[in-house]
């Protein structure tokens, strides 16, 4: 076989990997939902007023997309949640998803932010929707606050520095509660977390796109 033809079909088959690659992509991407969340009581309905009006404002800074926050929503009420700790406020959009269950389970949010002006927005949407009695915004570098909590903890969610992801869980896995989840936002971007959730036998770790979802083992 000369060495003509032999790169021709090495042309063609990597042009077929990557057909099948793209095929897999498109086929594997998530479903999202028709239509907006339905709110089913009128402090729901603040809430979602809310969330709404800072997605259109674009002040969200680099916070989860609508279809994320509705799956932080779904997973805090479907365990039930009474504590949530969130590692970066930003300006409170992801923040709000979880109120939405909170209210419902009549848990609260302890949200920490190192930027002073993204916490005061957040305090502005907490309060402009109605929650801010749901929520403690702790200021400050994350990695020395959190050490200061002892609750059990229900979810944890991850979404501040990636590099750090790793250093969070080993400070906090121990008061997430059996049956707790562990949420972490473009895991992706933090490969050593990413080993050290999987390799751990107590926890079970399933992706959802950037949304890492790991469950505390009963």
């Amino acid at each position: 076989m000369n060495v003509r033809r032999i790169s021709l079909l090495t042309g063609l088959a990597l042009a077929a990997l990557a057909a099948l690659a793209a095929g897999a992509a498109l086929y594997f991407q998530w479903p999202r939902a028709s239509g907006p969340p339905l709110a089913s009581t009128e402090a729901e309905q603040r809430v979602l007023g809310v969330i709404e009006n800072v997605r259109r404002s674009g002040r969200t800074y680099r916070s989860v997309s609508e279809d994320m926050g509705r799956m932080l929503r779904l997973l805090t009420e479907a365990v039930d949640a009474r504590i949530v700790v969130e590692i970066g406020t930003s300006t409170g959009y992801s923040g709000l998803w979880f109120c939405v269950a909170l209210q419902r389970t009549g848990g609260r949010l302890l949200t920490f932010e190192i930027d002073a002006e993204r916490a005061a927005m957040a305090r502005e949407h907490f309060s402009q929707a109605g929650v801010d009695g749901l929520v403690t915004v702790i200021e400050g570098d994350a990695h020395a606050k959190v050490t200061q909590l002892k609750e059990p903890i229900d979810v944890l969610f991850l979404d501040a520095d990636k590099s750090g992801y790793t250093g969070y869980l080993q400070k906090l896995l121990p008061l997430v509660r059996p049956g707790g989840l562990i949420l972490a936002d473009n895991v992706s971007m933090a490969p050593d977390y990413m080993r050290s959730v999987e390799s751990n036998p107590a926890l079970e770790t399933v992706y959802r796109g950037e949304l890492g979802i790991t469950l505390k083992k009963r």
